[in-house]
């Protein structure tokens, strides 16, 4: 007796088909990520390449600024100070007055301009002649008064009356001044008018003791 028939199963696809429903298509997947390592390996390399060039670049060398000539150094000269004598001190010049003549000299002080080559003038003679200064036990002072007159080129030295010392010893001190007053020319002397009265108040000290006294 025959037995029952056996089902019939559907035959198994082939190998191309399997293929193409993507069973056997991984190398297809794996592509891209291979892509995306190569893509962070090159970053990497770059990261490290850079900092080992910037250390490795030979340092380029900056030729330094050579020091200008000393010749081209501007040099400002430095007015030398009279010499200390503790023998004699001297104030501030004074402009006592000044004007058009003696007469018409009706400016006082600051209204005066400056003459600084005789008030440096009158100063310095002061200095030059102090032996020529009384010599008393007790010091003393001489207010120097210059008369200067542009239209008649004079000079003129006579002791004031705010002085201590007047009289023939204080007269014998001015004309020492005077002489010892260095010429002006006259026409590089720049003033605003024709007569001047300028004062240096000069205070000298005693004379130094000419011995010590011992004590046995």
């Amino acid at each position: 007796m025959p037995g029952p028939p056996r089902p019939s199963f559907p035959s198994a696809p082939s190998e191309p088909s399997l293929r193409r429903l993507g069973v056997g298509g991984s190398s297809a997947g794996d592509r891209p990520i291979r892509a995306q390592v190569v893509v962070a390996l090159v970053a990497v390399l770059i990261l490290l390449a850079v900092p080992l060039y910037l250390l490795r670049r030979p340092a380029v060398e900056v030729p330094e600024a050579e020091p200008a000539p000393s010749v081209f150094a501007p040099t400002v000269p430095v007015a030398e100070a009279p010499p200390k004598d503790d023998r004699l001190t001297l104030a501030d010049p004074v402009r006592v007055k000044c004007g058009a003549s003696p007469k018409g000299a009706s400016q006082r002080g600051v209204l005066c301009d400056q003459l600084p080559f005789f008030e440096s003038a009158l100063a310095a003679a002061i200095r030059q002649t102090i032996d020529c200064a009384p010599s008393t036990a007790s010091g003393g002072t001489i207010n120097y008064v210059l008369q200067l007159d542009f239209t008649r080129r004079s000079m003129h030295v006579f002791p004031g009356a705010s002085g201590s010392w007047k009289g023939p010893q204080a007269r014998r001190a001015t004309n020492c001044v005077k002489q010892a007053l260095a010429t002006p020319n006259w026409d590089t002397q720049h003033h605003q008018y024709r007569y001047y009265e300028i004062a240096i108040m000069t205070t000298y000290a005693p004379p130094a003791p000419t011995g010590t006294p011992l004590f046995e």
